[in-house]
C-alpha cells in the first residue's frame, strides 16, 4: 500500500519506471549524490567513500549517462521523476541530496516538486538560472569522433585535442568511451544524441515556488555559474552560499577535501 501511494506521489506509471544505475556505500542516514553533464557517478566515488563514514551514501547515474537507461525524453522535471523513482525503489522516503552542475538543477527541481522528500540539499556550482551554453565545442569534437574505425583511446584523444586543447577535459570526456564486448568497437556510454537534441533543456532554468528547505550553494572560487546568493534566494530563501577558493566548476576535483569538510559540517551542524 506503501509502495504504490510512493507512485502516486511521483507521477508515475509503470510503464515508466526508471531503474536508474547505483553504487551504495556506508550506513545511517541517506546520502543521495547526481553527476553533472557528461558525467557519471564514478566522478563522486572517491568523496561518496568519505561521506560513506557518516551516511548511506548512493551515487548514481542520471539517465542517458552511464549506466542508467537511455531514453528519449530529457529534462529536469523528467530527471526529478527520475529521482523519486529512485527513492521509492531503495524505500527512501527523505533524504539528503547533493547534486552537482546539472545534477544540481535536477536536485532543486526536485526539492520544488518533492520537498516532503528532501532533508537538506546541497547545490555544487549551479544556480536555478538559465544559461547560455558553452559545450558547443564539446560536442563537435565528441561527434568528431568515427567510432567504427577509432582502433583506440590514444587516437580519440588526439583527436578530441583538435577541438579540446585542455587534457583534463579530454579524460573527464574518456571516461564515456567504451568497447563493446560482443562487436570490439567503441561506443559511448552515454545518450550523446539525446543530450545534444536536448541540450537547451539542460541549459533551462529551474521554475515553481519557493520552498522552505535547508540548502547550501557551493561555489567555486574560479567559476561563473554562480554570481552571489541572488541568484538562487527567491526559490531557495533558506539556502546559504558557500565559495571554495582556488576551485573552478568541477569543485570536487579541484578541492575535494575543503568540499567534503564544508557538506559535513552544513549537514551535521546547520
Amino acid at each position: 500500500m506503501l509502495t504504490w501511494w510512493i507512485e502516486l506521489y511521483c507521477g508515475l506509471q509503470y510503464v515508466n519506471h526508471m531503474e536508474l544505475n547505483y553504487k551504495k556505500f556506508g550506513q545511517g542516514e541517506p546520502l543521495l549524490i547526481l553527476h553533472g553533464l557528461f558525467g557519471t557517478l564514478d566522478n563522486w566515488q572517491t568523496l561518496a567513500k568519505k561521506f560513506a563514514e557518516h551516511y548511506t551514501v548512493f551515487i548514481i547515474d542520471q539517465r542517458n549517462h552511464g549506466k542508467s537507461p537511455h531514453l528519449p525524453d530529457f529534462d529536469y522535471p523528467t530527471l526529478a521523476e527520475d529521482l523519486c523513482s529512485f527513492m521509492e525503489d531503495n524505500w527512501i522516503y527523505k533524504a539528503n541530496i547533493l547534486g552537482h552542475s546539472m545534477g544540481g538543477k535536477t536536485v532543486m527541481q526536485f526539492a520544488l516538486e518533492y520537498p516532503d522528500m528532501v532533508d537538506k540539499m546541497i547545490v555544487v556550482d549551479i544556480a536555478p538560472k538559465g544559461y547560455a551554453g558553452g559545450h558547443d565545442l564539446i560536442f563537435e569534437a565528441l561527434f568528431s569522433l568515427d567510432l567504427n574505425t577509432l582502433e583506440n583511446r590514444k587516437t580519440a584523444d588526439e583527436i578530441l585535442s583538435a577541438k579540446i586543447p585542455e587534457f583534463g577535459v579530454r579524460q573527464f570526456l574518456l571516461k564515456n568511451l567504451t568497447k563493446d564486448k560482443e562487436t570490439g568497437k567503441y561506443r559511448w556510454k552515454m545518450n550523446l544524441p539525446v543530450i545534444f537534441e536536448h541540450y537547451q533543456n539542460i541549459l533551462a532554468p529551474i521554475e515553481g515556488e519557493f520552498v522552505n528547505i535547508p540548502g547550501l550553494f557551493i561555489k567555486g572560487e574560479r567559476s561563473e555559474y554562480i554570481s552571489d546568493d541572488t541568484d538562487f534566494k527567491e526559490l531557495f530563501p533558506d539556502a546559504s552560499l558557500h565559495t571554495i577558493r582556488e576551485a573552478g566548476h568541477w569543485v570536487h576535483a579541484d578541492q575535494p577535501q575543503e568540499l567534503l569538510q564544508r557538506v559535513l559540517d552544513f549537514l551535521q551542524n546547520e
